[in-house]
């Protein structure tokens, strides 16, 4: 660990991360609201085109037990830097391709490079925040991030209809390009650690070392299935919305940046909630508020409806997703990145495996069933969470 930096490093670091993040949720939700396009322009089914999703979170996963160590070993700037321009390029492969296999594989490259960005940022903050002041600027963090999901999903709805799809892949990655500037122009890179090799062996051992203690195991086992429950209805909503003759991606990216703006809220009341939930009731309210609105949307209301619950869930979400973050980044004081990247593995193969579940159960369940069994889900684990990480 680095030495604790004064107020303006450390109001640097967060908003050069907050650029860098931004950045990385940005391109990861902008398709959602593609969807039913999609699938008309290149003559695919919407459920294989909602896979999309997929493509870019599960090598988002996949990628993170290479770069923790990465991280680690090299530095957590170098990595970030790196990552995004990768992504710049992904993105902008994105926008000059119209097959929809060439369009799967630059997703997977896009999905793998922004694995590189939030995972190793929570990482960089927790070498450099104090623990006591570490989730309340966790939660301004993600003010960046929550924006980036709002303004992805929102604003590829919104504008899709004049620059078409192609337009607004180019949009985010320009976005990204800004993001990678922004990192190797603003860090601070002497403050950091000094590269040192890469040994696989010494990265072998620190995972089994993380893997051995038993509250990483549950932070791990509870985001997998977190976001199994959360973040599987996300990119079939607007053939969903479409099938009901409620309009198209316009209303699907005004109805998933709802989900956004409850992670803004939570954002700016964070050190009330904490100082008036503590931990364990901020996890059991956050997996009912997630169960109510779950079921809401499994109701299959208006699109102004399901906003409404969404901005409910992201308000959850975060309750739930925020205090899990923070404990994480102390599971493994000398290894965060590490830590974190297992982490951030564990949410993002849920992430991917939840969309093809919720796909498969809308189809042979109905939307309310699927939905009510995601409610009860995520209902335990805030609940189970909320006891065993209390002990």
């Amino acid at each position: 660990m680095t030495a604790a930096p004064t107020a303006f490093s450390t109001t640097r670091l967060i908003v050069i991360l907050a650029v860098a993040g931004f950045a990385s949720t940005f391109a990861g939700r902008a398709i959602e609201p593609l969807v039913g396009v999609l699938a008309r322009d290149l003559r695919s089914d919407p459920h294989t085109v909602a896979l999309l999703s997929t493509a870019f979170a599960l090598p988002y996963a996949l990628i993170q037990p290479i770069l923790g160590p990465v991280g680690d070993s090299l530095g957590k700037e170098r990595v970030i830097a790196v990552c995004l321009g990768i992504l710049t390029l992904a993105l902008a492969g994105c926008a000059l391709s119209a097959d929809l296999t060439v369009l799967f594989g630059l997703r997977v490259l896009a999905g793998a490079a922004a694995g590189g960005v939030i995972p190793l940022a929570l990482a960089l903050m927790g070498d450099r925040i104090p623990l006591e002041r570490r989730q309340v600027a966790i939660g301004r963090f993600l003010v960046a991030v929550i924006l980036g999901q709002l303004s992805g999903s929102t604003f590829a709805g919104l504008i899709e209809a004049d620059v078409g799809w192609k337009g607004v892949f180019a949009i985010t990655a320009a976005i990204a390009a800004v993001g990678c500037a922004a990192a190797i122009l603003g860090f601070e890179w002497a403050a950091g650690a000094a590269p040192k090799r890469f040994a696989l062996g010494e990265a072998v051992a620190r995972y089994r070392t993380i893997v051995a203690i038993p509250r990483a195991r549950v932070l791990f086992a509870a985001v997998f299935i977190e976001a199994i429950a959360v973040f599987g209805i996300f990119p079939h909503l607007a053939p969903l919305i479409e099938a009901r003759g409620e309009g198209g991606p316009r209303e699907a990216g005004l109805a998933l940046a709802g989900f956004a703006a409850g992670g803004l809220l939570y954002s700016a009341f964070v050190a009330l909630l904490l100082r008036f939930l503590g931990m364990r009731r901020m996890l059991v309210g956050g997996g009912a508020i997630c169960a109510g609105a779950l079921l809401v949307i499994g109701s299959a209301g208006s699109w102004q409806v399901d906003c409404a619950a969404l901005v409910a869930l992201g308000l959850g979400f975060y309750m739930l997703h925020n205090t899990f973050q923070v404990q994480v980044t102390e599971v493994a004081p000398t290894a965060r990145a590490s830590a974190v990247s297992l982490h951030a593995f564990s949410f993002f193969c849920g992430q991917a495996l939840g969309v093809a579940i919720l796909g498969a159960a809308l189809q042979g369940l109905g939307q309310f069933t699927a939905l009510a069994l995601c409610a009860i889900v995520i209902l335990g684990v805030g609940s189970l969470t909320g006891k065993l990480l209390s002990r």
